[in-house]
């Protein structure tokens, strides 16, 4: 156990200011890139080097689906926490819908709202409700997230539960884990390889799992469980950035096209 402690050396803070350093050149090169969708995927166009900032981006969300877990662990108030979640989400919604509308269609909510949705499925499950309550509750939540056509929809919601259900049993987690994000890059990759097999797509599926498989072990093997020397502060910055962040791409993108 001592030696594996001596590679959890990453605080919380320090992986979200390194997350969203990432998440940011890989949606600005995107936000600014795509016009329409080419028929080898959304950024199939964008130099290489600029891809590589994209599909790096897509560590973000496995690891704010692990910080979810946390955070209801550590809050000090899960109502107030999902209050935040959901303000937050409804900020995002308006840049989000600007620039996904006219690429994706003008139906889906975006992440903030996934993060809100698992927080409540693991405030559900925590509840004093009925073992067959508990899973219809946890099941409907999945089904808002569908029907809402969420970012990362049913699968942001069953990564959180499973962590937190599994978070005493690292072998049953990590399956878990894998075997959810196993389904996702099939469901979101059969349709996409359907129309022809490209170096493009292949390289952008070998991305998804090394992203998925690097938060795992930021969150699992460097991950020290403790804050940041500015935890108010860091906090609401994470808030903050990430409506701004989309805001800046919207503006930049008026301003460039």
């Amino acid at each position: 156990m001592e030696e594996k402690s001596r590679f959890k050396v990453i605080n919380r803070d320090m992986i979200k200011y390194i997350i969203i350093f990432i998440m940011f050149w890989g949606h600005l090169f995107a936000w600014l890139s795509i016009d329409e969708v080419p028929p080898d995927g959304l950024f199939a166009d964008c130099p290489f080097w600029q891809r590589i900032f994209i599909e790096l981006s897509l560590l973000t969300p496995p690891v704010m689906f692990f910080f979810v877990v946390d955070g209801f662990k550590y809050t000090h108030s899960v109502m107030k926490y999902a209050q935040r979640l959901f303000i937050f989400a409804c900020i995002t919604q308006v840049p989000f819908t600007i620039l996904w509308g006219p690429i994706n269609g003008w139906w889906g909510a975006n992440i903030m709202f996934t993060l809100f949705f698992s927080l409540l499925t693991l405030c559900a499950w925590e509840s004093r409700f009925k073992l067959w309550q508990r899973i219809v509750i946890v099941v409907l939540i999945c089904a808002v997230t569908i029907v809402l056509f969420s970012e990362w929809f049913v699968f942001g919601p069953l990564i959180v539960f499973g962590l937190h259900i599994f978070s005493e049993k690292p072998k049953a987690r990590l399956i878990w884990y894998a075997s959810v994000w196993t389904v996702y890059l099939l469901v979101s990759n059969i349709p996409l390889y359907m129309s022809g097999f490209s170096i493009i797509k292949l390289e952008s599926t070998v991305m998804h799992i090394f992203d998925f498989a690097a938060a795992y072990a930021i969150m699992t093997v460097f991950y020290n469980g403790k804050k940041g020397r500015f935890p108010v502060f860091s906090k609401w910055f994470f808030y903050i950035f990430y409506p701004a962040h989309l805001w800046l791409a919207v503006i930049l993108r008026f301003l460039i096209k």
